[in-house]
């Protein structure tokens, strides 16, 4: 077991700084602890170390393990509010008040640091500014243009009642962060224990690629003016990280890399750009747990979108999919990464609960809502410590690290900001990146002659392909909507496997009519219907009541997305 020295700091231990930092009780005696009530600007910000530990906190709000695209067609646990169309605007929204305070602590930072000359403190300002990107990107992506705040206020300070910036000028702002950031950053092979995990130039050249994917093709897909500049920088960022050789694809377990990526061996891997690191015993999380059994559920939408071994979609005339008949028949002669992120029906396999000794798996009765029929398996550790510690109520041995930006999406960001500023694709540039990930799955690579000669779609293939390899990662939800399709695909019924006429009408389960009299009209498992997406509101979440009450009531206006 690897144990690490980490940058993420568990709340409630030791207070060094005022809005500062807090420590891991491991790290604790490496640093000298100064009293709260003797801190003061006067005594700190003096040394590098002092931006360091300030930089620390910005870590905590790195991405959780979630079940971000339950939001989204592709997976389900319970209705969701924001992915069924029945959200509603919030009085308060825990989201919008953390990234502010966080983005609070970057501009603290980035005034403390301003115009200082010592590389090592330029590292931690840039540090600072990464972050302050990655908040407002956050907020980008739910709320669309925010008020855009970059100095500490006070309570009489009037950029407190900062107008909203457009989406556009909010997207400027976190590329112009982003880019400035880059300077002052490692590159990844520089950073070496216990520094590992700290940000990089990698991950702020690859953070800009992806908000610059976004907002270029939010541009393009909804009338804007200005998406190929978006463009041009997302394949010029994602083009310099490929090209940097740092980075590449996890093939550490062979022709099962891909499972193996989101689990204990994935960790540290040259694929990682990005993570939210954890620790045994020391910082750690309950997903596998929270996800195990009908937590976490792929969706029939998720299924049928992995190609068939020879590359074509299963809809295809010629394609070799065995069909629907059996518990395992559509599990055949699929796409690899089918069976490493969902289980096949009966494979044993040691999960949560029985962490030592394998047992066949198939869906089982969901507490309060209907499962899909679909069992994740990504994510699922095979350590039975780690497994047992969840049924023990000790969930905190899990202790692999989430992905938050990896080296596959780059790949993926490259290929697609390629072929919409062109509305082509050369098949060296698939060679570059979309059939690099092909390869470690497995799979035929992608080429235009295929696609023309099996009168496919490259746009939909590219699509596809992001689908699947970054399936239940949480990127579907911000996917749908940046390519203005989720008025199509949000409102569809949620389904899940075929009940009737299939082996499954038989499983004591799924005879139950509860099941049998919830399937459509060829025997798909419906697990949530009425579902809607109003294309003149959905595309952007409401702003929280409060806030909008808040400049109001102070003469000041923040105005409310459209029809909320």
């Amino acid at each position: 077991m690897k144990i690490r020295n980490l940058i993420y700091i568990p709340a409630q231990r030791y207070l060094c700084v005022v809005f500062v930092t807090l420590l891991l009780t491991g790290c604790s005696k490496q640093l000298e602890l100064i009293s709260e009530e003797n801190i003061t600007d006067a005594t700190f910000w003096k040394t590098a170390n002092d931006y360091k530990l300030a930089a620390n906190r910005l870590y905590q709000g790195l991405d959780r393990f979630g079940f971000e695209d339950t939001e989204s067609d592709i997976a389900f646990n319970f209705p969701n509010s924001v992915s069924n169309g029945t959200l509603t605007v919030p009085e308060t929204s825990s989201q919008w008040t953390n990234y502010y305070n966080n983005i609070r602590s970057c501009n603290n930072i980035l005034e403390k640091g301003a115009g200082s000359t010592d590389n090592n403190i330029k590292r931690f300002v840039a540090e600072a500014k990464f972050f302050r990107a990655w908040y407002y990107w956050k907020l980008m992506r739910q709320f669309g243009g925010v008020p855009l705040i970059t100095k500490v206020l006070n309570t009489d300070d009037a950029e407190l009642f900062t107008p909203r910036s457009s989406q556009a000028e909010t997207a400027d702002f976190i590329l112009r962060d982003l880019d400035e950031a880059q300077n002052d950053l490692p590159v990844q092979s520089d950073i070496s224990n216990p520094e590992i995990g700290r940000i990089s130039k990698g991950a702020a050249l690859a953070l800009r690629a992806r908000v610059a994917l976004y907002q270029g093709t939010w541009q393009k897909f909804s009338g804007g003016a200005d998406a190929n500049k978006y463009l041009d920088i997302a394949i010029a960022a994602s083009q310099t990280v490929i090209n940097s050789g740092t980075y590449a694809l996890y093939d550490g377990n062979g022709a099962q890399s891909y499972r193996y990526l989101f689990i204990e061996a994935g960790d540290d891997s040259k694929e990682s750009i990005l993570d939210r690191r954890y620790a045994r015993n020391i910082l750690g999380h309950d997903m596998p747990y929270r996800y195990d059994g009908s937590g976490y559920n792929p969706t029939k939408k998720l299924a049928d979108m992995y190609l068939d071994t020879t590359g074509l979609p299963i809809t295809h005339a010629e394609s070799v999919f065995e069909g629907y008949n059996t518990m395992v028949s559509e599990f055949q002669k699929r796409d690899p990464r089918m069976t490493m992120t969902m289980i096949v029906p009966g494979k044993l396999t040691t999960r949560v609960f029985f962490p030592v000794t394998a047992i066949a798996n198939y869906p089982d009765k969901p507490q309060r809502n209907f499962n899909t029929g679909y069992i994740l398996y990504k994510y699922m550790s095979e350590d039975a410590f780690a497994n047992n510690s969840g049924q023990n109520g000790d969930a905190s041995m899990f202790d692999y690290d989430r992905h938050l930006i990896r080296f596959a999406e780059v790949l993926l960001i490259y290929a697609e900001a390629v072929f919409e500023k062109n509305e082509s694709i050369s098949d060296a540039d698939l060679n570059l990146s979309i059939n690099v990930i092909r390869t470690r799955a497995g799979m035929p690579h992608l080429t235009n002659s295929f696609v023309g000669t099996n009168n496919l779609d490259m746009r939909t293939e590219l699509r596809r392909e992001r689908t699947i390899e970054l399936a239940l990662e949480g990127f579907r939800y911000d996917d749908v909507r940046r390519w203005r399709i989720a008025e199509t695909e949000m409102a569809q019924d949620i389904k899940g496997i075929k009940i009737k006429g299939s082996a499954w009408q038989t499983y004591p389960l799924y005879s139950d009519p509860v099941y049998q009299n919830r399937t459509d009209a060829d025997g798909f498992l419906i697990a949530e219907t009425s579902r809607t997406f109003k294309a003149n509101m959905h595309y952007v979440q409401p702003l929280p009541a409060r806030e909008v009450a808040f400049y109001n009531t102070n003469g000041y206006s923040l105005e409310q997305n459209p029809n909320w």
